[in-house]
């Protein structure tokens, strides 16, 4: 199999991918725009060959690199990227190079949030109610319709970028005054707790893992208010979410993929669908979720990209692993060396992440593991203590 890996170096931890893929005798050829010679050891010993581009923007760069790695090593068998920001490229690939795979159309229907609430209100999955943005006075009458605050946020869009709450009809015009810079859309402020479903499809469309993890915030309340974020997997998927998740993922008629899915948990314990993503999810997710339940996803995965059997691929979520986020210049009551004395054998990563986590995550994060729930809320209060 040849296996065509888009940025197989960011997010740094998906390297892990593309050891898996090369542990099965997949040939994975990489394009990335960062030099060989800065790629981690681990990456370029699983890589047969790798090809450099300035810029992933540049389809026409990437059509030549796909077209020279056929020429060199024969059919194109899959393309991927497992990254939200390219979805949209490697399905033009696939279709160019006929590669399995979804194709432009899939991915302009299944990663637009309009095109999402189409799917969710056929398979009858409640969900927000949405409006294409289209000027003030019909958001206006959206929000006397559904009642304010309203979110409006991009159709196409990662995380919290670019969402912002209204919460009148002067913020209405105010927001709308100028032209937004894409596509929008409206759909009620909920009030409500994040939890997400997560997991893998085989090639047949059965879900051969699935998790779920808990956020203590809203993105966007994250993003505008800086707000110190922490998110947990749960030991137990609650009934009702599981039922919805495997809904969701039948109505998009997922195959061999990763799918991210996130919920609102009302205040009477009903679940809302907020969206679906079709990739990993995001942070260091995949390696929580195997201090969770100790096993590899990556390995899982690519045996299901080689339709090897998972049959015999079994798992308990044993721990609560639980992602801290901290921000440069807050004043916290702990230091580093303190935190390391008090989390002890609890404490598995602490890491400094890269600008393009800062406004979400934080500047620096802390893993931690624990037995319990509040054990694990402890941490997270010390870890995040303020003076």
């Amino acid at each position: 199999m040849n296996f065509v890996f888009i940025s197989p170096h960011f997010p740094s931890h998906y390297f892990h991918f593309a050891v898996a893929l090369r542990e099965r005798g997949v040939s994975v050829l990489g394009i990335g725009d960062t030099p060989y010679e800065s790629l981690r050891p681990e990456l370029r010993e699983s890589l047969r060959e790798y090809f450099f581009v300035p810029s992933l923007t540049d389809y026409d760069a990437l059509v030549r690199a796909t077209g020279y790695l056929t020429w060199r090593h024969g059919r194109v068998d899959r393309i991927e990227s497992l990254n939200e920001s390219w979805l949209e490229v490697e399905a033009r690939l696939r279709e160019d190079f006929h590669a399995p795979g979804l194709q432009p159309a899939d991915i302009l229907k299944l990663r637009s949030k309009s095109g999402m609430a189409e799917v969710f209100h056929a398979s009858g999955v409640p969900h927000p109610d949405l409006l294409r943005v289209r000027d003030a006075d019909q958001v206006k009458a959206f929000a006397a319709r559904v009642g304010y605050p309203l979110v409006l946020k991009p159709d196409v869009g990662v995380g919290a970028a670019h969402t912002f709450k209204v919460t009148t009809d002067a913020e209405v015009d105010a927001a709308l005054a100028h032209p937004l810079p894409t596509s929008y859309v409206a759909q009620p402020f909920v009030r409500g707790t994040i939890v997400t479903y997560d997991g893998i499809v085989d090639r047949h469309g059965a879900i051969v893992f699935t998790l779920s993890h808990e956020y203590s915030d809203g993105g966007m309340e994250t993003v505008t208010e800086r707000r110190d974020i922490s998110f947990w997997s749960l030991q137990n998927i609650p009934p009702a979410l599981d039922v919805l998740g495997r809904q969701v993922v039948a109505a998009f008629g997922l195959r061999e993929r990763w799918f991210h899915l996130e919920f609102f948990r009302l205040p009477d314990g009903r679940f809302v669908v907020l969206e679906a993503n079709l990739r990993p999810p995001g942070g260091f997710m995949t390696d929580m979720m195997n201090y969770t339940c100790d096993i590899d996803v990556y390995r899982l995965w690519a045996r299901v990209v080689t339709g090897d059997p998972v049959a015999d691929f079994q798992y308990t979520p044993r721990h609560h692993v639980c992602h801290s986020a901290r921000r440069h210049g807050r004043r916290y009551k702990h230091t580093h060396s303190q935190i390391v004395q008090k989390m002890g054998s609890s404490l598995l990563v602490h890491r400094e992440l890269p600008p393009i986590y800062h406004s979400l995550l934080g500047e620096e994060m802390y893993l931690t593991r624990h037995a319990d729930k509040e054990a694990m809320q402890e941490a997270v209060r010390f870890i995040q203590a303020t003076t």
